[in-house]
This record gives structure tokens, C-alpha cells and sequence, in this order.
């Protein structure tokens, strides 16, 4: 039996090129998201494209217990799981007082205590086989403070320092972990945040998700603990670290604060 691929937020952008290119690399596929109509269609193209099995769970993963009705529907498949991606995130912009704080506390549900509980929850699946893969998806956001994005980039900040803790406690379980900093990716991201406006500003620095895809996977598979897609992205993470973290982030301060979000 070929191995299997599980994969969050997997319906589209980063998530969905990385299913894709798993399936090229004949993975079988778990694949969780809110959308049972997309991920209805991946599931076809990837078993008609590449001859792999796919199946998906319809599952809001920011909900309580999220991790436990994953958890539980990968054990009843009875599949050996080889690589877990947890990819599933999402942003808000604007300023911390002015956004609904439930909102705010979902996002950190999702991007944090979910992605801690699932990760928990799948090592004991994970070390099982002579090798495995944990890929956790962070952004170049994690590394330094982001007004207007206060929130999001903090909880970013936890998944890439979580992820090189880990890294270490699970290398005698044969479990390979790897962070993935994306900057600027054709994901829709934007829209989710309420980001609108600064569309036509990162249009020029957005990557394609196939791409961030293909890197993210070749890190993993070299044991890499962190990998940053694209040069523009390594060169604003050299920036981030070589500059005061004042100046860093009235920087951010005043490309985020000068564009308003258009409704």
C-alpha cells in the first residue's frame, strides 16, 4: 500500500499544490477543509491525473474538538500516514481594539491551539513508519511584529518556534519536521484577511503556490528546519534580522496603516 499524505486547508492555494505534487509523487491523500464542493473536484483531478486514492473530510478545523473528529476519522481509515501538513491558517487585518475579538480568538483556535492539538494527536500515528514528515506552515510574518496583522503574525511567530522545539524532541521517533515561511503567495489569503487593498502592493512579490509548493517539499524531504520560499522573501528575512526591531516594524507600521481596506 502506497503511503499517505494528510493534509489541512488542502482545498486550495498552498495547501492544494501541495496535494498535487504529493500526487505526483504517488501519496495517497487525506485531505481536510471547509469546502466540500472544492474538495470534491480535487479529489477527482488528482485520482483521474495521477492514479492515487484521495479521501476528504469536510471540517472546520478553527471548532472545538476539531482535533479529536480528525483524529478519530484517520483512525477508523485504517492508512498508514507517512507525512502530516498542517497548513490550515487564516489572517485578519486591521487594528487589534477594532476587531471583533471572536474573531480574533478563532484565529488563534486555528493557527495555534488546533495545530498544536493535531500535531499531539499524530505523532503516534507518525511514528509508526521507519520515516516520516511533519510539515507546519508559518509565514515570514513570524518573524518580527506586524501592526494591523498583531495577531496573525504573533500566531506564526508559535508555530515556527514550536516547530524547531519539536524538531529536536522527535528526531529518535524518526519524524522529520520542517517550518514553512512563505512571504506573498497567490492563495487568497488577502481576501480572507480583509486585505483587499493591498492587492495591486503585493501582486509584484506573490509567488505562485506551485512553486512555494515544490520548495517547501524539497526542504522537507532534506531535513531542512526551516525553509523561506523566493529570494525577495530570504532577502526581507536577512532585512528582519540585521535591522533594529523598532525600525522593522514602523516599517510595517506605515505600509499596512497607509492602505485602507476598500469594502
Amino acid at each position: 500500500m502506497n503511503p499517505y499524505a494528510l493534509i489541512t486547508g488542502a482545498s486550495q492555494g498552498i495547501g492544494k499544490s501541495l496535494a498535487i505534487e504529493l500526487a505526483k509523487r504517488s501519496y495517497n491523500l487525506l485531505l481536510v477543509a471547509r469546502s466540500t464542493e472544492k474538495l470534491e473536484l480535487l479529489k477527482k483531478e488528482l485520482h483521474v491525473s495521477y492514479r492515487v486514492e484521495v479521501d476528504f473530510l469536510t471540517l472546520d478545523l478553527a471548532q472545538q474538538g476539531a482535533a479529536d473528529i480528525l483524529f478519530n476519522w484517520c483512525q477508523s481509515l485504517r492508512v498508514p500516514i507517512q507525512i502530516l501538513v498542517n497548513n490550515a491558517g487564516f489572517g485578519l487585518w486591521g487594528a487589534f481594539d477594532t476587531l471583533p475579538i471572536q474573531e480574533q480568538e478563532q484565529m488563534i483556535d486555528l493557527n495555534v491551539r488546533n495545530l498544536t492539538s493535531i500535531t499531539y494527536r499524530f505523532i503516534s500515528l507518525l511514528e509508526k513508519n521507519d520515516q516520516s514528515y511533519l510539515l507546519q506552515v508559518a509565514s515570514t510574518a513570524a518573524y518580527q511584529a506586524v501592526p494591523t496583522l498583531a495577531v496573525y503574525a504573533a500566531s506564526k511567530a508559535y508555530v515556527l518556534s514550536f516547530t524547531r522545539a519539536i524538531r529536536h524532541e522527535l528526531k529518535s521517533k524518526n519524524i522529520s519536521v520542517t517550518c514553512l515561511c512563505p512571504g506573498p503567495t497567490e492563495t487568497g489569503f488577502s481576501d480572507r484577511a480583509g486585505m483587499q487593498a493591498l492587492a495591486k502592493l503585493t501582486a509584484k512579490y506573490n509567488m505562485s503556490a506551485d512553486i512555494v509548493a515544490r520548495q517547501a517539499l524539497k526542504a522537507m524531504y532534506d531535513g531542512k528546519a526551516e525553509v523561506v520560499p523566493g529570494f525577495t522573501n530570504k532577502l526581507q528575512r536577512f532585512g528582519d534580522w540585521l535591522a533594529p526591531k523598532n525600525v522593522v516594524e514602523k516599517i510595517a507600521a506605515r505600509l499596512y496603516r497607509e492602505r485602507p481596506v476598500v469594502k
